[in-house]
């Protein structure tokens, strides 16, 4: 969404950099297993939701993702009458900004698209917010498309958990609702505004640590 830069810089940016380990080290990924369980691969294209702050961010990372197909950036969580930017900013809508990754199995699994939003395209363990943004239409959240996805991704956030990889509780939801695309002008934010104050000051730095963290996923 749209922030005012200099609160952004002033208020949190010194927050993001002063956070010890997570993702508050936007240059590189966090060091994380790989997941114990995983979705079965098909033949067919799936689709995984996943709201992590900034839906420009999160898109611009699972767009270089080897294997992913399509990043839409959108809404998850409310009803199809809120699912406007206007509306989604009054954090009154209960929806929170996601993208829905496209992605063939044959390429990438489903439990590899977690590592991945766990390790570098969110942080996981704040709350309600994604520095330097807050509220709940930032949370951290994975809306499984069935129950074989939601067992995957519990069972993770469990071994997740239960290696103290991050400093602080992991405070992803499990959540169920209907994903509903944004406005155009979200769409490929990234690619389409490379000097945008925000996405240099908070979006490439984090798009540069998936490359760097994952070689072998970028593309």
């Amino acid at each position: 969404m749209i922030r005012p830069l200099i609160a952004t810089l002033a208020a949190g940016g010194l927050a993001w950099f002063a956070l010890a380990g997570g993702m508050a080290q936007a240059e590189r990924a966090v060091p994380i297993p790989v997941a114990a369980h995983d979705v079965s691969r098909t033949a067919k294209p799936q689709v995984a939701v996943l709201a992590g702050g900034c839906f420009w961010g999160m898109e611009a990372v699972f767009e270089h993702v080897k294997g992913v197909k399509s990043v839409t950036a959108g809404y998850a969580g409310g009803t199809r009458d809120t699912a406007t930017y206007d509306q989604v900013s009054t954090e009154t809508t209960n929806h929170a900004e996601a993208i829905r990754v496209v992605y063939d199995p044959a390429q990438v699994s489903y439990a590899t698209l977690l590592r991945v939003y766990f390790s570098v395209a969110h942080d996981p363990t704040q709350l309600n917010r994604q520095t330097p943004d807050s509220g709940t239409s930032y949370r951290s959240a994975i809306f499984p498309q069935n129950p074989v996805q939601r067992a995957v991704a519990a069972a993770y956030i469990a071994q997740l958990g239960a290696t103290h990889v991050f400093p602080a509780p992991i405070v992803t939801r499990l959540e169920t609702g209907g994903f509903f695309p944004a406005e155009d002008y979200h769409q490929h934010f990234f690619d389409r505004n490379p000097t945008h104050p925000y996405i240099v000051h908070w979006d490439k730095p984090k798009v540069a640590a998936f490359k760097a963290g994952f070689p072998a996923l970028a593309r």
